[in-house]
C-alpha cells in the first residue's frame, strides 16, 4: 500500500503559486502589448487606452487573496518609447501564516525612453501575517518610472489589528546597471507595537512609499502644495534625480486619499478606473 501523503506534501499541494510576465512595445506612436504569459492564479488584462500612447494593464489574482507559502512573481518590460501604466483589480489580501513566508517578486525593465507607472492598489495585511516581497527596477538611462506601494496593517471599519506577524519589503532601482536607490523596511513580532512608536508610525496603521525617477524640487513643490488637503502625514524630499515621498495615516481609507493627491501631482495625469472607484 501507498503511504499516505506528508502534512508537509499536502500543504505544498494547496498554495497558491502564480506568474504574469508580460512586455509592452511602442508601435505607430501608439504602446501595445507584445507578449503575454500567465501561470497559476494570476492574469493580466488591457483595457481601452486611457491616455494618447499609454497602455493600461490590470493585474488579477484569481486565488482571491494570499496566505502563507504563496508565491507570485510578476515581471514586466516597456520596450523603447514604449508607456504603461499596470494597477490591479483590487488591494491585495495577505492573510495569516501556519508559519511559512507568502512571496512576492516584482521585476521591472524600463527601456530608452520608455516610462512605466506601477500603481498597484494598497495591499491589506491581517494577524500573523508573514509577507516577504522584493521589488527589482532596471531603467534605461534615459527611461522613468513612478513607483507606489500602500500597506494597511488590518481593516480599521471591521476591527481588524495587527498585533502579531512579520513583514519584510526590499527595494532595489538601477538606471543603466548603476543601483542608485536601495531601501528595506522590516516589521517583525509586535507590530502593533511597532507601529505605535513615534518614529515608526506614530499609531497609524497605513503607510505608503512613492518613488519618482527622474524627480525633482518640481515634483517636491507639486506635492507640498496639497498639504493642507491631508488626511494624514506626508513628507517628500528629492536628491539625485529621485523624489520619494512617505504617507502615513490613520486607516486605510484616508492612506488611498492622499496616495490619490500624491500620485496625481507627480504623474500629471488621471489615474486609472479602478484607483477612482
Amino acid at each position: 500500500m501507498a503511504s499516505a501523503p506528508a502534512h508537509s506534501e499536502i500543504f505544498a499541494g494547496n498554495r497558491a503559486v502564480g506568474r504574469v510576465a508580460f512586455s509592452v512595445a511602442s508601435a505607430a506612436g501608439r504602446s501595445r502589448r507584445q507578449r503575454v504569459h500567465e501561470a497559476g492564479a494570476l492574469r493580466v488584462r488591457f483595457p481601452n487606452v486611457t491616455h494618447k500612447g499609454t497602455l493600461d494593464a490590470v493585474i488579477i489574482n484569481t486565488a482571491g487573496g494570499m496566505a502563507g507559502g504563496d508565491r507570485f512573481d510578476i515581471d514586466v518590460a516597456v520596450k523603447a518609447g514604449a508607456q504603461l501604466t499596470v494597477t490591479t483589480a483590487a488591494a491585495e489580501k495577505i492573510y495569516r501564516s501556519l508559519g511559512p513566508d507568502t512571496e512576492i517578486g516584482v521585476k521591472l525593465n524600463v527601456g530608452p525612453g520608455a516610462a512605466l507607472a506601477w500603481l498597484p492598489r494598497e495591499t491589506i495585511l491581517f494577524d500573523q501575517v508573514r509577507l516577504r516581497r522584493t521589488i527589482e527596477v532596471d531603467l534605461a538611462p534615459d527611461a522613468s518610472v513612478l513607483l507606489a506601494e500602500g500597506v494597511v496593517f488590518g481593516r480599521s471599519a471591521m476591527g481588524e489589528t495587527v498585533l502579531q506577524g512579520h513583514f519584510f519589503d526590499r527595494w532595489r532601482v538601477r538606471v543603466g546597471g548603476a543601483l542608485v536607490f536601495a531601501e528595506s523596511l522590516r516589521l517583525d513580532g509586535a507590530i502593533a507595537q511597532r507601529l505605535a512608536q513615534g518614529a515608526v508610525a506614530g499609531e497609524s496603521v497605513a503607510i505608503a512609499s512613492v518613488l519618482k525617477l527622474p524627480g525633482d524640487d518640481r515634483a517636491v513643490a507639486a506635492v507640498r502644495a496639497l498639504e493642507k488637503d491631508f488626511a494624514g502625514e506626508v513628507g517628500i524630499s528629492s536628491w539625485n534625480g529621485i523624489a520619494v515621498a512617505r504617507l502615513v495615516a490613520p486607516d486605510g481609507a484616508a492612506l488611498h486619499r492622499d496616495l490619490v493627491g500624491v500620485l496625481t501631482a507627480l504623474s500629471g495625469m488621471p489615474l486609472p478606473r479602478l484607483w477612482l472607484n
